[in-house]
């Protein structure tokens, strides 16, 4: 261990506050959400009406004591070891695929079987990939900045990810997860008419995988027109904005939802929104969205700061963050909305959802010891000045 790591670990640690507090609004919106959304199909499904509560209770904490053991982990380390974490989530992603390692749910397998659990690797593999993306853009920041080649090889991975994506499917998750990256290298120094050559190919490539996916095709052709078929492949949409609609300004009240009983599927996981504008109208969904929008910005005010500071990989990872929950609350809130075709992403800390809570956790403790090493750094920089005190 380095010494700066060894004072800083001789330091008490930097809460961010900020961020607890709003995490803690959301994680908390969240849990009243799941359980009212859940509440009808655990009693019916379950016997117990708190059976989703229970769950989604006992993984909120065992991803906040997750987040704590994170933030006692250096990122200096996540820089060393990016290419074996990198492995690793492909690794995962290959794994999945394999009958008998990989459970299949609904047509998909994106599920690895850890003994009675089942966990959704893309979830973590995301976070493992951006890890390598953002140390890469330190150590090639040059080769990035100035030819074409130095983009390609992130563009190779984050290809190569979202193909072993697609293959499962989850085309949202490859979706997010190259959005993200790109948007990473492009804040790193990537040049604009390379970025904008690349994701112009990329977006063909994967126009062109929904039009000739006959069930890519389908999803698509009934997210514009839900009404057409409102009792088939058009009924969850429709279900979801009727859900919405109700909801009005204030709302039907908590608990009242009467879409969440027999018409939304899946409720309580990718449709949790529409379930929290039925009951909290448009002053609860605004509410809600204003929590994200802080968050976010909090994830790139503390960039700016390690990237003042000249820690280059924790700006850039502080960065990732951000624009990842950002973009999977867009996606989701517009699925939800019928701006978008339904992409089966959750809600980040208040949908249901045991592997997304975990990792989504995690990745704020993360951000939570960006944030300390950033305020150890500048306390640090005081005492070298002639005349600083501690």
């Amino acid at each position: 261990m380095s010494y700066g790591m060894r004072a800083r670990e001789r330091m008490p640690f930097a809460w961010d506050s900020v961020t607890l507090g709003l995490v803690a609004a959301l994680t908390l919106v969240g849990l009243v959400m799941v359980t009212s959304a859940s509440m009808s199909i655990a009693a019916r499904s379950m016997g117990d009406p708190f059976y989703f509560l229970e769950r989604q209770f006992v993984f909120t904490l065992a991803g906040l004591l997750l987040a704590w053991v994170v933030t006692r982990v250096p990122t200096e380390l996540w820089d060393k070891y990016s290419l074996a974490l990198l492995l690793l989530g492909l690794l995962l992603l290959t794994l999945v695929l394999i009958p008998g390692l990989g459970a299949r749910v609904n047509g998909a397998r994106r599920w690895l079987r850890i003994g009675v659990l089942n966990f959704q690797v893309s979830e973590l593999a995301k976070v493992l990939v951006l890890t390598w993306v953002c140390s890469y853009c330190v150590r090639k920041r040059a080769e990035l900045e100035s030819t074409l080649p130095g983009l390609l090889k992130p563009f190779a991975l984050l290809s190569v990810t979202a193909i072993l994506l697609l293959i499962e499917p989850d085309f949202g998750a490859a979706t997010v997860l190259f959005a993200t990256g790109f948007a990473v290298l492009f804040i790193a120094g990537a040049r604009l008419r390379y970025v904008i050559s690349l994701v112009s190919a990329a977006a063909v490539a994967f126009a062109l995988l929904a039009l000739t996916s006959s069930y890519r095709l389908k999803r698509l052709l009934i997210f514009l027109h839900p009404f057409d078929d409102p009792f088939n492949g058009g009924f969850q949409l429709t279900q979801s904005l009727i859900a919405i609609g109700r909801g009005s300004w204030f709302g039907v009240g908590l608990g009242s939802s009467v879409q969440k009983l027999f018409y939304l599927p899946e409720a309580h996981t990718d449709f949790v929104f529409a379930v929290l504008a039925e009951e909290l109208g448009l002053v609860g969904v605004t509410g809600v969205i204003a929590l994200f929008v802080a968050l976010v910005w909090r994830a790139f005010h503390i960039s700016r700061m390690a990237a003042k500071a000249g820690m280059r990989f924790q700006a850039y990872l502080a960065v990732g963050f951000g624009i990842w929950l950002g973009l999977q609350a867009c996606v989701n809130i517009g699925v939800n909305m019928g701006v978008l075709p339904t992409k089966g992403l959750t809600l980040p800390l208040l949908s249901y959802g045991r592997s997304s809570l975990l990792v989504s956790l995690a990745w704020l403790g993360v951000l939570l010891r960006i944030y300390h090493e950033v305020k150890c750094n500048s306390r640090s920089a005081v005492t070298r000045v002639p005349g600083g005190s501690r």
